[in-house]
């Protein structure tokens, strides 16, 4: 009996979960669809605005638009089955938030400054919410298993839950919207801080 014990953990990954492919941002005068999926619009070397939300591109006087809606306004006409008012933005100053393809993490070396080019908008890769300073209202993704649920958002900061954990809130976005139109308290779920990343 001089054998050691074997190690029943020792074909399983790490307790912590993989963390949600990242945001892509693509060009949306490329052949992908609009309806209902988030933007970013602005001019190269200016900048960039994001919480917006497109419709099926337009095209008047042979140039091609898009209809642009803040996130918000998105939200209620969904819910509410109302028309509101979307500015058409030139289809070359609009990129499409997608979700990439998991790529192997690796951390940086030395700096924690990252630099990007101002010619499109920057990929954002998932930070784990308990490396975040503040998270409430921020967009969340909480990853069950290898299953990622998106269309959320944190409602507290983090705080130690009953069981001891630490945890944050969370709404799906529909809710969080409707909340502030409506003044319709959101339901939420207490999820531990190690499942949770910001988009």
């Amino acid at each position: 009996m001089t054998e050691p014990l074997p190690d029943p953990f020792a074909d399983q990954p790490d307790w912590a979960p993989q963390p949600p492919r990242p945001i892509e941002v693509l060009p949306a005068a490329g052949r992908v669809e609009l309806r209902g999926r988030r933007v970013l619009v602005g001019l190269p070397g200016l900048g960039w605005r994001g919480d917006l939300r497109a419709d099926e591109r337009v095209v008047q006087n042979s140039r091609t638009y898009v209809p642009v809606i803040p996130e918000h306004e998105w939200y209620r006409a969904e819910s509410d089955q109302v028309e509101v008012f979307a500015p058409l933005v030139p289809v070359e100053r609009v990129w499409v938030e997608t979700v990439g393809s998991r790529t192997p993490t690796t951390a940086p070396e030395g700096s924690s400054i990252r630099l990007v080019s101002l010619d499109a908008p920057a990929h954002r890769v998932p930070t784990p919410v308990f490396e975040a300073d503040s998270v409430v209202g921020r967009r969340v993704v909480h990853m069950v298993d290898a299953v990622e649920h998106r269309d959320l958002r944190a409602v507290t900061e983090t705080y130690s839950g009953a069981e001891g954990d630490i945890c944050v809130r969370i709404t799906p976005e529909m809710e969080w919207y409707r909340w502030a139109w409506r003044g319709q308290t959101p339901t939420t779920l207490e999820v531990p801080v190690h499942l949770l990343w910001m988009e």
